[in-house]
This record gives structure tokens, C-alpha cells and sequence, in this order.
């Protein structure tokens, strides 16, 4: 994505506020290859030495999502030493490079003073992920033990909602992201589960993550489609909606990493589907990669319901950004996909790239807002038409959040991803005791608008991490985020 992309841009920069006194801001011209960034960034730098009293913070409140919709940059100084702090105003002034005019030296203005007001918004405003958080943790009433064995980790579950709206598999490993897969069912919604259900033995010889996913072929027949990934990715297939299953199967002379992310339809053509997946070199192949540090993307097909799959595309690779995890959601018209992706070197915030041809070609990856940085995105529509997306809170390096290392959801709507911005609100599903080790998620929405998303972690301090569902629906927490707003 280039600046071109956005029509005029506005440029306002500074290596400390206090330093341009009454010379005014240097001029700056943006390259086009330059990334979107996030608002906090410059917020932080620019607030060293702001007033930051409540009363500031609430009076700039507006100000400061103004400028994280124009698209708030940063980068390093020419000589490298000093930050830069870019806002792209889109379409705020048709040119601002040399404020020469009353009315641009106006809106000159204008900028630096909403620039230096949202520092006071970062100072005690959700740690910095710039949306209020609404904390279920302690909500037991609404969690569900799926699965739990004293001293057994058990971890990553995935899980599929069938056609009839109440039924709900879970797969999931028994082990940290690999081991014998354990496969639970619940016939009411998630409000109970079955004890653990027979499975092929090979189903003990899984060396990743388990997926589970539904498809439909060209003539009607539904399939549940289990993936288990490293070398070679292997497949399981059930007919009977999950009665029975098939053993493992190899897919092709090819493998990789938390396969298959994400699947989704080909839409114009029945039957038809892309499945998503990463690796870094070592399990693509027989043979691993002798490149280190190096993250590709892939997309698989499948023209047959999901029962073969065809050479793996790549559609990103990238040494200095890692990108993985795809979390695959379509635009609320099915004419565009958007991919959440992870950035696993914790330098970057988390990514996103959009296909508008189906899958065939994507956009170049760029950043999201800290508010969906953070491991395997799982997102699903809420009724209303906002997005519901669960995943694991890791900001980056030189960010903190109030709840990293939690399982957490994001709330928001498709067009904020389009555009970067930071969503209405946050959701702490659950407090994890241990590091960042939690949070694989899946996520499913029942016919009465009620949110089932199960995960695993370390739900409780010293003990082995286990499977957990919440069950909540949206408008409690929308009363709960309206009380927030409210004080």
C-alpha cells in the first residue's frame, strides 16, 4: 500500500516537540514505500513532558482518534539517531509541504495541537492500546471446563459448528502444539461436553496443532476436514459429521507450520477452497531450508471439498518481518478477504493483506493498530455486523499492554481493519498465569447471537494449562463498555 493510495497527505514531523520553538516544523516528503503505523507511538514521544490531568485526557479524547484515522507513522531519523514522528492527514489539505498561506499555516496549526493533546489520551488510557478494555475474567458463571487433567498440559484447541447451531468439535492436542489429539463434542452449545471420543490411532502420532474445518463439495456432500501439520501435512476426513474418521493422510510432499490457519471458500466456484499456513524454512520440505530467519506465507487449494490439495503458493516472504498465523475473514459483501497475521520477531505490530480477486493476488502486508497486535486471530460476525476476533495479547517489544499474555478479543467493525483504526473495544476473556502461553483459538456464534470461544491456558496459578469455553453474548459487554465511556 502507498501513500498514492490515499490521495494528498499532510506531512507533520518532529524529533521533540519542544525542539521546533518558533522556527515551526521542518518539511518533510514522505517516500511511498513507507508503512502505516500506529498513533501511540507518536503519542508517547510527543507526551514527555505534557500535562497529563484526567481532564486533558478526556477533552482530547476525540482529538486523538482524528489523528490515528489519518494514519500516525514513525521511522528513524535520516542519521538514524532520533525518532521521527510522520501523521498522515489523508485528504485534509491538497498541499501543507510549505505552509505559506494563512489557511495552511492554520491547519498547521491545527496538527500540532491535536498532536500534542493525544499525548495526554496515552498516558492512563488502556495501557496504550487506545480502545477501553471490558474485563471478564472473573465472570466463572459464564466458563465452561471442556477439558482439564491435573498435571497434563493440554493446549491450541480448534473448533467447528454444525449446520444444526448447537453442535460443537473440539480438537486439540495433548501437549504443548503437539501429541495425541483428544476430539470432544458438545450437543448444547458449549454449556456441556462429552468425555473424550475415540479416534484413529494414528490420530496419537500428530506432531502439530490439529485444525478442524468444514467443507461442502461441487455436489452437496459435507465433509469435516482435521489437519495436523509440520512434514508432511496430514489429513483426516470425517462424512458423518464427526461420528467417524478417517486416519492420517499425507496431503503432498510438502509441510508446514499451525496448518491449516485458516480455510475459507472460493465462492464463484463450489467445492472450491484456500487453506492458509506459514513456515520458516524447516518443515516445507523433506529437507529443511538452510536460510534461517525466513517466514513464508502459503495458500493451498482444494477444487474437491477439501479431498486433495493442490502445491502450496507462496504470497509473502520476508526476512525482516515474520509474518504467520493467517486468520482469514471476508468483507461483509464476501468481495474481499483480509488476513490477520502475527509478527513473530515482536518488532512490528501485528499485519494484515486483503485479496479482491478471490484469493489469486494480494495486497502487500501492513501493520495493524496495537489493538489487534498479538497470536492467531480467529474471527468471526457478530448479528449486528461488527467483528468478534479472539486471539493472544502480545504487543511488541517496546510496547506493554494491561493485559499482554491474556486471552483477549477485539470488537469492531470490517472498515477499521480496511482503515486502521483501533475499533470500539477490547474484551479480557480471561487472565493467563504463565507468560504468553494461552490462546489458540475458536470461536463460533450460535443462532441467538450467543459467542462460544474456547481456548486453552494456565487458568490457574502453578497448574497445568487446560480447555476452557466462555459463552457470553455481546450486549453485556456492550452495557459494560457503555459504563466505561460513561465516567
Amino acid at each position: 500500500m502507498t501513500l498514492n493510495q490515499h490521495g494528498p497527505y499532510s506531512v507533520l514531523f518532529c524529533r521533540s516537540i519542544r525542539a521546533w520553538g518558533a522556527t515551526g516544523p521542518p518539511v518533510l516528503k514522505p517516500t511511498p514505500t513507507q508503512q502505516r503505523g500506529d498513533a501511540q507511538n507518536c503519542a508517547s514521544e510527543l507526551g514527555r513532558g505534557a500535562d497529563r490531568r484526567s481532564d486533558l485526557r478526556l477533552w482530547t479524547r476525540d482529538a486523538y482518534y482524528f489523528l490515528h484515522a489519518r494514519r500516525l507513522e514513525w521511522r528513524l531519523s535520516p542519521e538514524g539517531s532520533q525518532p521521527m514522528f510522520i501523521a498522515y492527514l489523508s485528504r485534509f489539505s491538497p498541499s501543507m509541504d510549505r505552509p505559506s498561506t494563512h489557511g495552511s499555516s492554520t491547519r498547521w496549526l491545527a496538527c500540532m495541537v491535536i498532536s500534542v493533546l493525544c499525548a495526554g489520551l496515552h498516558a492512563g488510557y488502556s495501557q496504550g492500546q487506545g480502545i477501553p478494555t471490558v474485563d471478564l475474567d472473573q465472570e466463572s458463571d459464564w466458563q465452561v471446563v471442556v477439558d482439564r487433567e491435573p498435571g497434563q498440559y493440554l493446549g491450541h484447541p480448534t473448533t467447528v459448528l454444525l449446520e444444526d447451531g448447537q453442535t460443537i468439535l473440539c480438537v486439540y492436542p495433548k501437549g504443548h502444539g503437539r501429541g495425541a489429539i483428544q476430539y470432544k463434542r458438545s450437543n448444547d452449545g458449549g454449556k456441556t461436553w462429552s468425555e473424550r471420543l475415540p479416534t484413529p490411532k494414528n490420530w496419537e502420532t500428530s506432531l502439530e496443532t490439529p485444525t478442524i474445518h468444514r467443507t461442502i463439495d461441487a455436489q452437496g456432500t459435507k465433509r469435516l476436514i482435521l489437519f495436523s501439520g509440520l512434514y508432511p501435512v496430514r489429513v483426516a476426513i470425517s462424512e458423518d459429521d464427526g461420528a467417524q474418521w478417517s486416519e492420517l493422510k499425507a496431503v503432498g510432499d510438502w509441510g508446514g507450520i499451525v496448518a491449516m490457519g485458516s480455510v475459507v471458500p472460493i465462492l464463484s466456484k463450489p467445492g472450491s477452497y484456500w487453506a492458509f499456513f506459514h513456515d520458516d524454512g524447516r518443515y516445507f520440505s523433506a529437507k529443511p531450508s538452510m536460510e534461517k530467519g525466513r517466514f513464508t506465507l502459503y495458500a493451498t487449494r482444494s477444487d474437491d471439498g477439501g479431498q486433495t490439495w493442490k502445491t502450496p503458493k507462496t504470497l509473502q516472504t520476508s526476512s525482516d518481518v515474520h509474518l504467520c498465523e493467517p486468520g482469514a475473514v471476508f468483507s461483509p459483501d464476501n468481495r474481499e478477504i483480509a488476513l490477520l497475521l502475527r509478527e513473530n520477531r515482536r518488532v512490528r505490530n501485528s499485519h494484515i493483506m486483503f485479496s479482491r480477486n478471490e484469493g489469486e493476488s494480494w495486497t502487500e502486508p501492513v501493520p495493524l493498530p496495537d489493538a489487534l497486535t498479538g497470536d492467531r486471530h480467529v474471527a468471526k460476525y457478530l448479528p449486528d455486523g461488527r467483528l468478534f476476533i479472539s486471539f493472544r495479547d502480545v504487543p511488541r517489544k517496546d510496547n506493554r499492554s494491561e493485559t499482554q499474555g491474556d486471552w483477549v478479543a477485539w470488537v469492531g467493525t470490517y472498515d477499521d481493519l480496511q482503515q486502521g483504526l483501533p475499533g470500539q473495544y477490547r474484551i479480557r476473556l480471561k487472565k493467563n498465569y504463565r507468560g504468553f502461553d494461552c490462546a489458540y483459538p475458536g470461536v463460533e456464534i450460535l443462532p441467538d447471537g450467543t459467542i462460544v470461544t474456547t481456548t486453552y491456558g494456565h487458568w490457574a496459578e502453578g497448574e497445568s494449562p487446560y480447555i476452557l469455553c466462555v459463552r457470553f453474548k455481546i450486549e453485556d459487554c456492550d452495557a459494560r463498555y457503555t459504563k466505561i465511556q460513561s465516567r
